[in-house]
């Protein structure tokens, strides 16, 4: 388990990086053709309407991931994120599928979380 839980942080923490997310190719492998996403904003996504220019580039440090097993083929990931260039906190889930072989998210959910925002945080 300890694999699948560093291999499906790797993934979350992937689509955080600047270079992923102008990438529409790279967003393409991670994201399953059914994705959609309910965004911190509100805004509901879906995976033909992601574009590198309507996810933008953050600056987020990830903290706090478990993974939850629903079955062998399919992971809930929760985790909270900071965004530096907001300064606003966020409650995230996602769930990953694995499709062919390879994990991909088919969905994600930001939350603004009521805690605050900490500069500097450092507890990964």
């Amino acid at each position: 388990m300890e694999d699948l839980y560093n291999h499906l942080r790797g993934l979350e923490e992937k689509l955080l990086q600047p270079e992923t997310r102008k990438s529409l190719e790279a967003l393409q492998q991670l994201l399953a053709p059914s994705f959609f996403e309910i965004g911190s904003s509100g805004e509901v996504l879906y995976k033909e309407g992601i574009t590198p220019e309507n996810i933008g580039v953050v600056d987020m440090e990830l903290y706090g991931f478990e993974i939850h097993p629903l079955s062998e083929e399919i992971m809930l990931t929760t985790f909270t994120v900071d965004n530096h260039l907001t300064h606003q906190r966020s409650l995230r889930s996602s769930i990953w599928k694995r499709i062919r072989g390879k994990w991909m998210m088919v969905f994600h959910q930001g939350t603004i979380a009521k805690e605050t925002y900490k500069e500097n945080r450092r507890e990964l």
